[in-house]
């Protein structure tokens, strides 16, 4: 169906019920071939029935959402149909979907915000309503809203599917503004490919990307901030609290208007000149977007939009998140499909974001969203407590954001583990390219506060760092935004706590600073260094940004001090933060020029608790850590593939902060060891200072080896 052209059909609500046991083995009993995903891990076969109904669902509502063609880009058009749209004539049409509403009137500048007759919409069908207007009714930058009339009540009201609205300075009232400026923006960079092999993220805000205390805009991140984050070497931005949002300190996560890129930033060609111009520098922009649950607001939101409860949410029990002050959507209906799918469609096609990072799955996955809830075995996944309508709207999402275009990222935000999350739908999966990959963080807040340095263990962070279904890719992360806010901590503010405000200028050698400095390069490494798909940094962390992030609010008399970025701390030559970022740079360019890094197996060469030492081989690369606080080791062993090796990185460079004790001009030569050379390995001999990390690349033409000569009995 194409909304622009026709109204949209009223579906039927429709809710998925679980198959009793014998429909569902007769199902399975119809299915022409085993999904991968089940045929790939044995452990799923007892849940095969429940994998193949999602797979199925997700069929059946595609079908019925696009009369039977399967086409959902034809389908997701609801942008194009509702909200307000200059016709070629000049003429304006505004339509929304309000099936509770008894009237609705346009009202706004061009009608001295009075209930005027003839800006009164009429009923259409199927809950629409619609207003012709002459060109000269309205103009480009006027402000507008919706007066709904309900029975029994009535209302002011932010458009569905407005895509400006601003706030008034002196009021803080929230208004649609008509945007249709006569001269449409002119992209620059038509046809974009992301670079994902391997696809290394810069997480941002573009309102605290400033420096200023005050928001930060488009134009600013573009001018200002951009050409940090090309200079790092990350290959796409991920923008955090795009979608319109009334509480700037949500973090954009309490959307009201989801096809609103946020006026506090500037204008939508503004932000279109941004992601042109990333671009233009080889960097996809990813969207963090919220389809996850929405604002309560009901002036400024969706919550009351036509007087009810239930026209986009829940009408039950189930309406309110109880964690989050916010609404749940109601995926099991098609209007609110409708809504959800044409969101992501408008955001690619009018802004050419390049894909997303969904909020939230985890808390729309389960009916008890995931709360309290420790996930210990695949039975968890399977037991019923899953919200169907959900993951079938998750897979179309997915299904319609890759056949929009066939290079987006997808990125699912899910601590739960549910298998086949980041699997091709073909597979039976629910489509996703990645997953976060959220215990690691946690892993590391857990270890800076629990454990003693002596008792870091490589066999645990290696088994943690590499502990993943082997064909999901997830994005490895030592820290974002969760944890730089208020109330958390920065791994550097954890390292180094109140020392980071006396002991930050060179020359001071602090030991509490100098094991931070060293900590927060190895920790950043080992993470970088065992990617299965992605690596993310939060922006500044890559330098350890102190202190934490505040958003202006009653608590601090409405500041902007901690809701900015200190840019000026690493490009102070004299400070220590010039080490971190330097050292960032360094593993991300090491990394980046390896094609594929991210799909190279990771062999285990050593890994010694008593001794802390961990090494592991990707490709020509070994990549080798000594976690020991006070012991370092001469000479120590390591077997490895034979051949010549050379130093391309050391966390103790001193133009890293480090104490320069690794000779990075000598070449190590393995040595051979009959007893191991069934295996292919022979002993590499390094020095390894107490708490660093280097990274050695295998020759490709190997020279001869030393030979250890056995001792006779």
């Amino acid at each position: 169906m194409n909304s622009k052209e026709t109204s949209p059909k009223a579906k039927k609500e429709s809710k998925t019920a679980k198959p009793s046991a014998k429909t569902a083995k007769t199902t399975r009993r119809r299915t022409k071939a085993v999904l991968p995903i089940i045929k790939n891990d044995p452990w799923l076969e007892p849940f095969a029935d429940a994998i193949e109904g999602r797979h199925e669902d997700a069929v059946r509502k595609r079908a019925e959402l696009t009369d039977g063609s399967g086409n959902l880009i034809d389908f997701a058009n609801a942008h194009h149909y509702f909200g307000m749209h200059r016709e070629p004539d000049g003429s304006w049409v505004f339509r929304e979907w309000a099936p509770n509403a008894t009237g609705i009137t346009l009202t706004g500048d061009f009608s001295n915000w009075r209930e005027v007759i003839k800006y009164a919409l009429q009923p259409v069908g199927n809950g629409v309503w619609e207003i012709h207007l002459p060109a000269d009714a309205i103009s480009h930058g006027d402000l507008y809203k919706m007066i709904v009339h309900w029975p029994g009540g009535q209302g002011e009201r932010i458009p569905a599917y407005a895509t400006r609205v601003v706030q008034d300075e002196n009021t803080h009232i929230f208004s649609t503004q008509v945007w249709a400026p006569a001269d449409a923006y002119r992209w620059q960079v038509n046809e974009f490919t992301p670079d994902t092999k391997p696809l290394l993220i810069y997480e941002c805000h573009i309102g605290m990307a400033q420096e200023r205390e005050g928001v930060g805009t488009y134009t600013e991140f573009r001018e200002k901030v951009l050409p940090r984050i090309v200079a790092d070497g990350y290959n796409a931005i991920q923008i955090m609290a795009i979608q319109e949002h009334p509480y700037y300190g949500s973090f954009g996560y309490h959307v009201s208007s989801f096809f609103a890129a946020s006026s506090r930033f500037g204008t939508p060609e503004e932000l279109k000149a941004l992601i042109d111009a990333a671009h233009e520098e080889g960097v996809a922009v990813i969207m963090d977007i919220v389809h996850s649950h929405a604002v309560k607001n009901e002036v400024e939101g969706l919550g009351r939009l036509d007087g009810s409860y239930d026209l986009y949410f829940y009408g039950d029990g189930r309406r309110e998140h109880p964690a989050w002050d916010s609404l749940c959507f109601d995926y099991g209906k098609n209007e609110v499909l409708h809504f959800l799918l044409s969101n992501c469609k408008y955001w690619m096609e009018e802004y050419r974001f390049d894909g997303f990072r969904f909020d939230g799955v985890t808390s729309m996955l389960y009916y008890n969203h995931g709360l309290g809830q420790a996930f210990g075995g695949y039975g968890d996944y399977y037991n019923g407590a899953q919200d169907t309508n959900a993951i079938t709207y998750l897979t179309l999402a997915n299904e319609l954001i890759h056949e929009y275009n066939r290079h987006a990222i997808t990125i699912a935000e899910e601590m739960s583990g549910m298998p086949g999350l980041a699997l091709p739908f073909k597979d039976g999966g629910i489509g996703f390219d990645y997953r976060m990959a959220m215990g690691i963080p946690d892993y590391w807040i857990k270890t800076l506060k629990e454990k003693k340095d002596e008792d870091w263990h490589p066999t645990s962070i290696f088994w943690e760092l590499t502990n993943r279904r082997a064909d999901e890719k997830t994005i490895s992360y030592v820290e974002s935004h969760d944890q730089a806010l208020v109330g958390d901590k920065t791994v550097i503010f954890r390292l180094i706590d109140k020392e980071m405000y006396w002991h930050m200028t060179k020359g001071d050698d602090d030991m509490t600073v100098s094991r931070g400095i060293a900590l927060h390069k190895m920790i950043r490494l080992v993470t970088l260094a065992t990617i299965n798909g992605g690596y993310l940094n939060f922006m500044g962390n890559e330098f350890g940004h102190p202190e934490w992030i505040d958003f202006p609010r009653e608590g601090n008399g409405w500041s902007y001090k901690y809701a900015r970025r200190q840019w000026d701390l690493v490009d102070r030559d004299d400070l220590k933060y010039v080490y971190l970022n330097d050292f960032d740079n360094a593993m991300v360019e090491l990394v980046s020029s390896v094609y594929n890094f991210q799909s190279l197996p990771i062999r285990k060469l050593w890994e010694k608790d008593d001794d802390q030492v961990l090494a592991f081989m990707r490709g020509d690369l070994v990549f080798v850590f000594n976690f020991n606080p006070f012991k370092s080791f001469d000479g120590y062993g390591i077997l490895a593939p034979g051949g010549k090796y050379e130093t391309v990185l050391s966390t103790d460079r001193p133009e890293f902060g480090g104490y320069g004790n690794i000779d990075e001009t000598v070449e190590h030569l393995t040595v051979h060891d009959e007893l191991y050379a069934p295996a292919g390995v022979e002993w590499l001999k390094l020095y390894l200072p107490a708490r660093s990390a280097m990274v050695l690349r295998r020759a490709k033409d190997r020279p001869k080896t030393k030979t250890i000569k056995k001792s006779k009995a």
